[in-house]
């Protein structure tokens, strides 16, 4: 796993280096609208934390801050109305998987049919 860059975007944001439109804060998580959406609702919710990918953060992150980020996460959601109408939660790992900015972060996208890109999943 590469070293966690201090530099990227989602930790100058963090620092208050750069400017984003929050949605969301607290003690475990930042949220905020994507630059550039990809659907209608497009948030990114980060924890506030050194964490390079999901992998990083399910194995170091204690207990407290796991629980404390995904819980933000469905207080967005809900913050954002998208109970009654669905959302797609998208987390990106590694380069392979997608991952352009290597700081762990959640996408919360909805506002059109997100209809299932890999096909049918199983009942």
């Amino acid at each position: 796993m590469a070293d966690y860059d201090r530099n990227n975007i989602f930790a100058r944001i963090l620092r208050g280096e750069l400017p984003c439109k929050k949605v969301y804060e607290d003690d475990h998580a930042l949220a905020f609208h994507d630059i550039n959406p990809q659907a209608p609702v497009h948030v990114l919710v980060i924890p506030k934390g050194e964490y390079v990918s999901n992998m990083d953060f399910s194995a170091n992150a204690p207990t407290e801050t796991l629980a404390g980020f995904w819980r933000a996460v469905g207080t967005v959601a809900r913050q954002l109305g998208l109970e009654q109408d669905g959302y797609r939660l998208v987390a990106n790992n590694g380069a392979n998987g997608g991952q352009i900015v290597f700081h762990f972060h959640v996408h919360i996208v909805s506002g059109r049919n997100q209809r299932p890109r890999f096909g049918r999943v199983h009942e």
